[in-house]
């Protein structure tokens, strides 16, 4: 059963709270997704932690991400393609929509936008719950209003 997890902290304080193996590779991925502004992929993780000189290989990665999800350290969020995105959890509390650009994939915490769980009947019991908004987001709104306004 995953833990709710931890204010923001160190990589190595957030895997030992919930009992896990302390991993270079667990502490890069926590970390990695503690300094970006968005969701990342897989392949974006991946990408970071090469660019930071980290030795990994694409299954120790997944199950480094699927840890960090089952401990509720970290969340999954559906992307485009099948793909699915991860973000750190703050505070174990993570309710708030995202967007998704339909044209340029990336997706967008919208923190100001609750993703509020719906009443559900007797005998239900909620896991979890996901707002994502699909669209274009400012940048390619733009793009694509001067492309229409030629």
């Amino acid at each position: 059963m995953p833990h709710a997890a931890p204010a923001a902290g160190s990589a190595r304080d957030l895997i030992a709270a919930h009992g896990g193996r302390v991993t270079r590779t667990r502490i890069a991925v926590i970390e990695t997704l503690q300094r970006s502004a968005h969701p990342l992929s897989h392949d974006e993780i991946g990408a970071a932690l090469d660019a930071a000189g980290i030795a990994h290989d694409r299954v120790t990665l997944y199950r480094a991400l699927d840890w960090l999800v089952e401990q509720g350290i970290a969340q999954r969020i559906a992307g485009g393609e099948r793909a699915w995105r991860f973000e750190i959890r703050v505070g174990g509390a993570h309710r708030h929509a995202h967007f998704h650009c339909e044209r340029c994939g990336q997706i967008v915490c919208l923190e100001d936008v609750p993703a509020a769980a719906p009443h559900l009947p007797a005998g239900f019991e909620l896991e979890r719950a996901e707002l994502v908004l699909h669209g274009a987001c400012a940048d390619c709104g733009r793009a694509g209003a001067k492309e229409r306004g030629r």
